[in-house]
């Protein structure tokens, strides 16, 4: 399938430039992937697939490290490394039944659209015209699953139309429940849940994406709608990515992350 109408940049598909990579490497995205898998559990075809092709169930944590590893890969592998991963997912997509572009576009609408929002309410200084470069930068990421590009919004309010257009298709399936119940309180390994602090802090990020959820989604999952929740969770989100922050680069960046900056010789190679 032809991706691409020039040959993309072997160094990688999104240039440390991008907004891409500013809110992909950002700390916010400890609560967007969560914020994203709860938001698109909310199409009940799209959830049916999920529930049926994948052990979500007894690997929630598995399931998010496993979305955040191909994020991690599409925005600062190489070229050939995006592309091959990206080829062997729609493979999977294929073989599975799961290639439907409709439901594909969700996933990936409802992707960019938590990334996006967690962003930018956490603090991450984004300009209007740079959220909507966003979104149309995103575009790649629905190209390299098989989506047409013509059906993928460039804009944030494009986006926003979008989800009108497909509110009367969204509920909250048993499966969606089920899912956002084992990703707010996984099955973690014995050793894991009672000698580290890891079970209380997933569960403070999860609580803290289904608040941030938008108001249409957080209403079918029929969660309380309480005043100034938005202005509560804000500032959750702002103190989550600062104390995350303070983390050395060294010890918080994936090997991938600091690969590219070497690739992209924004660091000096020893």
């Amino acid at each position: 399938m032809e991706m691409f109408s020039t040959k993309p940049d072997p160094r990688g598909l999104f240039a440390p430039t991008t907004i891409a990579w500013r809110i992909h490497s950002d700390p916010a995205m400890a609560v967007g992937g969560i914020r994203a898998l709860l938001q698109q559990a909310l199409h009940p075809e799209a959830m049916d697939g999920v529930a049926k092709n994948s052990n979500f169930r007894e690997d929630a944590w598995g399931r998010l490290q496993r979305t955040g590893d191909y994020v991690s890969t599409i925005t600062f592998g190489s070229s050939e490394e995006s592309l091959t991963l990206a080829a062997r997912v729609r493979k999977i997509h294929t073989s599975l039944g799961l290639d439907d572009q409709h439901l594909l576009l969700w996933v990936h609408m409802s992707m960019v659209d938590s990334f996006l929002d967690i962003a930018i309410r956490s603090g991450v200084p984004i300009s209007e015209a740079e959220a909507d470069q966003y979104v149309a930068e995103m575009v790649v990421f629905a190209q390299i699953v098989g989506i047409s590009v013509e059906k993928v919004p460039t804009s944030v309010s494009q986006m926003q139309k979008y989800f009108s257009d497909i509110s009367a298709e969204l509920r909250a399936s048993d499966d969606a429940k089920r899912a956002a119940l084992f990703l707010t309180i996984p099955p973690l390994p014995t050793a894991v849940r009672f000698a580290t602090p890891a079970a209380p802090a997933w569960a403070a990020l999860a609580l803290l994406a289904a608040s941030s959820l938008p108001a249409w989604a957080r209403s079918l999952y029929g969660t309380p709608q309480i005043p100034g929740q938005n202005f509560a969770t804000d500032l959750s989100l702002k103190a989550v990515r600062t104390t995350i922050g303070v983390i050395p680069d060294a010890i918080l960046a994936p090997p991938i992350f600091k690969a590219a900056l070497k690739r992209w010789e924004m660091v000096s190679v020893k």
